[in-house]
């Protein structure tokens, strides 16, 4: 059994959830997501009365047959819910650091221009439903309701110039620890 699908997804306070089917749409105060559960898994939209005696919506999944597909498929659609959820109601970031002498960005309207030491600007159309910022011109911020396109965008910025072993110069993550090497010796 697994202990992820086990969990019940406890429904947080402003976020709207309706059961249609195999269809679960969630709705808060950053926007709507919706997500299609596969038929392999059910889901049941529960009250349950926490610690304090108050009425709280649950989530609970459990699979249907007892076949290795079904197992397998279970935590992983009571995840992507979870992210759905978390995204409608408090949303997701991956913030990007540029390191690099000249190495910068900066917005222009719904493109983001980068000086990556091309001999030309690279530029990057913002897709919809994501919100750049660009701090001091070497940190750029990815934040959006979808957990996935959030890691994409962050993921194909980031591709534009990875960073590099020896000097360390490029676009990386701003947890991301970059392994250097040591350059040749006379």
């Amino acid at each position: 059994m697994s202990r992820i699908g086990q969990k019940p997804i406890t429904v947080p306070e402003g976020v709207e959830i309706s059961l249609n089917g195999q269809s679960i749409k969630a709705k808060g105060k950053l926007g709507e997501l919706e997500q299609i559960v596969h038929d392999e898994v059910s889901v049941k939209l529960v009250d349950v009365a926490n610690d304090e005696g108050q009425s709280v919506k649950v989530l609970e999944f459990s699979p249907k047959s007892n076949s290795r597909f079904s197992k397998q498929i279970w935590p992983t659609m009571r995840t992507l819910v979870s992210n759905i959820i978390v995204g409608v109601s408090e949303g997701y970031s991956k913030k990007l650091e540029i390191k690099g002498v000249g190495f910068r960005a900066n917005l222009q309207g719904k493109v983001l221009v980068m000086s990556l030491g091309f001999s030309h600007e690279v530029r990057f159309d913002i897709p919809e439903g994501i919100l750049i910022k660009v701090e001091k011109q070497t940190g750029i911020e990815v934040s959006g309701i979808d957990k996935q396109q959030v890691g994409q965008v962050a993921a194909e910025i980031r591709a534009f110039k990875p960073p590099e072993p020896y000097k360390g110069k490029g676009i990386r993550y701003a947890d991301e620890f970059v392994l250097r090497k040591e350059g040749k010796k006379k």
